[in-house]
């Protein structure tokens, strides 16, 4: 059986939040919640990087583990998927899960959490599969549709895979192995048409590496 798993490449994912706008369209998220976003790091200096963060469907789930009621529970495919029905809006997965997945409504008064949202992989949720009740609650099951999330179709530079985990690493693996050192196959030096042989991709503005002196005697 297949392990659904996400993953994102940092070196082809240019903040275009594409990803964010295909699962709020996909699943009529309501205003507050946000099961996906793009977080870039160092913005603005060289070295910046964004990555696509939603729920990972972790292995070992910490918010299964602190829930005390007990409203997740594992797909097949190992999705990490939540019962709205038992949900009590405690809070506790939003603390422990390490990428802030967990979502809680905005729109009541001050202090009521209300029921939690994340990402459900596109794999809707207890009701029966493509039922408006599963829709209402969790959002369209594309996965019963033999379908990928819409994130990760919608992702114009397949920075953002989404699928069985053993393919999105063999996948991710023959990225590593063409690129060699660095971001040269997909980075500042693909986006910017920098010469090769510089010593490595360089950020936009930065003065290019002089050549190295020619060795040898010259002829008088």
């Amino acid at each position: 059986m297949a392990r659904m798993k996400f993953l994102c490449d940092a070196e082809r994912c240019i903040e275009c939040n594409a990803c964010v706008t295909a699962c709020k369209q996909e699943h009529e998220i309501p205003w507050g919640v946000n099961r996906r976003r793009v977080v870039t790091i160092n913005d603005g200096v060289p070295g910046e990087r964004s990555i696509s963060v939603a729920c990972m469907h972790c292995s070992d789930a910490p918010c299964m583990a602190v829930c005390p009621v007990d409203c997740f529970y594992k797909s097949e495919e190992g999705v990490v998927l939540h019962d709205k029905d038992l949900c009590i809006g405690c809070g506790y997965c939003f603390y422990a899960c390490p990428f802030g997945a967990p979502q809680f409504p905005q729109t009541g008064a001050f202090g009521v959490r209300g029921k939690m949202d994340k990402c459900t992989f596109c794999a809707g949720g207890p009701e029966p599969d493509r039922s408006e009740a599963e829709f209402q609650k969790y959002g369209r099951n594309r996965l019963s549709e033999g379908k990928l999330p819409a994130c990760a179709e919608m992702c114009s530079t397949k920075a953002l895979l989404g699928g069985d985990g053993d393919v999105i690493a063999n996948i991710y693996r023959e990225r590593v192995i063409h690129r060699g050192k660095g971001g040269e196959v997909w980075g500042w030096a693909t986006a910017y048409k920098m010469p090769t042989g510089t010593g490595g991709a360089q950020p936009p503005g930065a003065a290019p590496t002089a050549p190295a002196p020619a060795t040898g005697g010259t002829k008088s």
